[in-house]
């Protein structure tokens, strides 16, 4: 037997690496790659990475652009004005918002890296941040990394997981920096309203809180289209992120942005400056022609998810768990029954006894302890296979 002779690093790492962990998708996916390693077949319903194409449009765009020895320089820190353009065009013919393409627009290499941005913009050590909980979890440790305090909120399914604005207004807001919010919502697929965001603007408004919605779902099982920024007075108290990943199946593109008053933007700008050297030109142009689609864009998008809804449906009624027809977005949501302790065993045991992997929902905080997430990114085909899989797994159904 032969024994490692590496040796220990001699440098430490900063403070800030003990603020937050490995992202839970990143350990996951190489545990499951261990899995296949060994053999089994496993079936991943956990990831919302979209398996269709963009559209072709998109793709002959950016071939053609790789072709043009021209477009492989440095490009602008603040993106084309082509793709400024058309997120402006795109944002009006939609969600009825007018922003200014030369100073209201800012391209994101994915809309993650905004959160980011964001956090490192506003936040002072010691600021505090107000997280959703279910929510993201790039918004706490974006937080974390950034020097703020994590101030968690909690949505449940009683109060159609909304933000319960006068719990809020109980407690001391006087730190609070930043609000995020995710609507629609990720995990639970729940959409928001005009009524709701007014309320939030005025909240916002009020305690002198930047409130920050995260939007990429708006256009999956949903025709309801809704931003922040629609919302009278909102450009001064309010920031939106977008993105292509979800919307026109281009997660691996890395394409997104941030959308608010131009001073914020050009606040934001003297972080993203120093962290990036632009976008390749050919990804935005092609990023134009994917905003271009039409409407028969995501209807035809939106067919395809709507039957994979339902298959994934019937797996949550095989796990005996409670979920709403009405959600939007890339996955379905779902509350375990009351004869399982906790998502988290039951998604193990899925793991381990059907080779299905599905999310537990204790990943987006605790609020999520009972519910599980299931992907709608696997063909109708892998959902029935899955299906299957858990049905024929007596064990699943036991009480851990």
């Amino acid at each position: 037997m032969e024994l490692s002779t590496e040796t220990l690093p001699l440098i430490s790492t900063s403070s800030r690496t003990d603020a937050v962990q490995e992202y839970y998708f990143s350990k996951k996916l190489r545990e499951i790659e261990q899995m296949r390693s060994a053999g089994a077949d496993i079936i991943n319903l956990g990831i919302g990475s979209p398996d269709l194409p963009p559209s072709a449009e998109s793709v002959f765009t950016l071939t053609k652009g790789a072709a043009n020895p021209k477009n492989h320089g440095y490009q602008s820190y603040q993106g084309v004005m082509e793709l400024r353009v058309a997120f402006a065009q795109w944002y009006r013919r939609y969600f009825m918002v007018d922003l200014n393409p030369d100073s209201e627009i800012l391209p994101l290499i994915g809309s993650k890296e905004g959160i980011m941005h964001i956090s490192m913009t506003f936040i002072n050590p010691g600021d505090e941040v107000l997280v959703p909980n279910p929510g993201y979890p790039t918004y706490s440790s974006a937080t974390k990394l950034s020097g703020g305090v994590v101030r968690n909120y909690s949505l449940t399914r009683e109060n159609c997981w909304f933000p319960d604005i006068e719990e809020l207004e109980k407690s001391d807001l006087s730190r609070v920096k930043i609000m995020w919010i995710n609507y629609p919502h990720m995990p639970t697929g729940q959409r928001a309203n005009k009524i709701l965001f007014e309320k939030l603007i005025s909240f916002a408004r009020k305690h002198s809180i930047l409130l920050c919605n995260d939007n990429p779902y708006s256009f999956i099982l949903n025709n309801d289209y809704l931003s922040i920024l629609s919302i009278d007075g909102a450009k001064e108290i309010a920031l939106e992120l977008n993105s292509l990943s979800k919307s026109h199946n281009m997660p691996g593109w890395r394409i997104g942005m941030i959308a608010g008053h131009s001073a914020y933007i050009k606040d934001i700008i003297k972080i993203k400056s120093n962290m990036d050297s632009g976008m390749f030109k050919p990804l935005q142009l092609a990023a134009v022609s994917a905003l271009n689609s039409g409407d028969e864009w995501y209807e035809s998008l939106n067919r395809v998810y709507e039957k994979r809804a339902i298959i994934a449906g019937r797996i949550m009624d095989q796990l005996d768990c409670r979920y709403d027809k009405r959600q939007c977005g890339l996955f379905l949501w779902g509350e375990i029954p009351e004869y399982y302790q906790k998502a988290q065993l039951l998604t193990e045991d899925l793991l381990n006894l059907a080779h299905v992997f599905i999310t537990p929902g204790s990943i987006f905080g605790s609020n999520g302890e009972r519910y599980i997430r299931i992907s709608l990114c696997a063909t109708e085909e892998i959902l029935e296979r899955a299906l299957e899989r858990i049905s024929l797994s007596q064990s699943v159904k036991k009480v851990i």
